[in-house]
């Protein structure tokens, strides 16, 4: 089996052939309208983009989607859900502003931004999913609770699953922060011997687990909730991630993203650009160098498929220099574990077909 994935590059020489436009068309070649019923509370999922972080994507690009959804007289709504980690968008109200600072304001889309899973992170449903890690999973209620979904991701590299696209934003983009708690609960971070004892980790943690014992940081394994603040904010990088425990977390992801399209069965629509193609998730508060070229918009009905096909494309190019991408700049060279070498995200895609997400064998049809 294979599934259909929609290509578009981003030459231009005419209005007709603008990235307004070519999104539009890969709108109604991948046929979305078909699933938008009239009255639909349609949720177009999206990463709103850190404080300081400029690599999401555009609202002028997201306005092309709201249009052509209004078009089938549905009702829109922008959303995204709160983060686990304590930076610019932990909470609903944050989450809102920095969302309005970088650009998503009802002025600019002309429909509403909803944090689907409340001001606190404690708007979510549970949801039977049945496999191996979940019995359940704890998607965000007003992603729950919409009649269908847009997923529109910005395709770049991540430091504990390699990349990320489609079925990255489902898991963490759709999950409550318990949600977010359980899939990295099998990534605690390391300390090693290169902790100074400078508690500057002691300072960072949210849940106050971290104390310092003759004269090194330690932390309580049972409290931590892996929101990794104490390795970004250690000065000496003494604090790692336990490489070995990405495959399970890589997993977990799965079967979230699973659960937040198990109950909208034709109802779900995937676009993955690839431009600004960083090393890191927009979650970062900064934006480091491309590691390829801008290379063109996706869209497909299977988010393992487009994930597959990005992937493929973002390999064939060659490498960038001055960028993170330390290995692997030839052409076919496998870009993210050039970046991220202990990471291998084909677990993803692997797995993802395992449960029945979709495909990895793909038909790119190119507009």
């Amino acid at each position: 089996m294979s599934s259909e994935v929609y290509f578009s590059n981003f030459r231009s020489r005419s209005q007709g052939e603008n990235k307004n436009s070519k999104i539009k068309q890969l709108f109604d070649r991948a046929g979305f309208g078909e699933f938008i019923n009239k009255n639909d509370l349609t949720a177009i999922k999206l990463h709103f983009g850190e404080k300081g972080n400029d690599a999401f994507l555009k609202p002028v690009l997201i306005n092309s989607v709201v249009e052509k959804t209004l078009e089938y007289r549905a009702k829109p709504f922008l959303t995204d859900t709160n983060t686990l980690y304590y930076g610019s968008r932990h909470n609903a109200v944050d989450h809102l502003q920095t969302a309005m600072k970088n650009g998503f304001a009802y002025a600019v889309t002309g429909v509403p931004v909803i944090i689907a899973d409340g001001i606190r992170g404690d708007n979510w449903i549970p949801v039977n999913v049945g496999l191996n890690h979940f019995s359940k999973v704890k998607i965000a209620g007003d992603i729950e609770k919409s009649d269908s979904m847009l997923v529109l991701s910005h395709f770049k590299g991540h430091g504990m699953s390699g990349f990320g696209g489609a079925i990255k934003n489902l898991a963490m983009g759709c999950a409550s922060a318990p949600g977010k708690i359980e899939q990295h609960q099998c990534a605690k971070p390391i300390i090693t011997e290169e902790c100074t004892g400078c508690e500057t980790c002691i300072g960072s943690c949210p849940v106050s687990v971290m104390s310092l014992v003759e004269g090194k940081a330690v932390y309580d394994r049972g409290e931590c909730i892996a929101c990794n603040n104490c390795l970004s904010n250690c000065p000496e990088s003494a604090i790692e991630l336990d490489l070995d425990s990405l495959p399970e977390f890589m997993e977990r992801m799965v079967e979230y993203a699973f659960g937040a399209v198990i109950n909208k069965e034709g109802k779900v629509g995937y676009i993955n650009f690839l431009m600004d193609i960083t090393p890191d998730c927009d979650c970062e508060s900064f934006s480091d160098a491309s590691i390829v070229p801008d290379i063109g918009i996706l869209a497909s009905n299977d988010p393992v498929a487009l994930d597959k096909a990005s992937y493929d494309l973002v390999n064939q190019e060659a490498g960038l220099e001055n960028s993170l991408l330390e290995h692997h700049h030839h052409p076919g060279g496998d870009k993210f574990r050039g970046v991220w070498e202990g990471v291998d995200g084909r677990v993803l895609l692997e797995y993802a077909e395992e449960i029945g997400m979709g495909f990895q064998k793909y038909e790119l049809i190119t507009l």
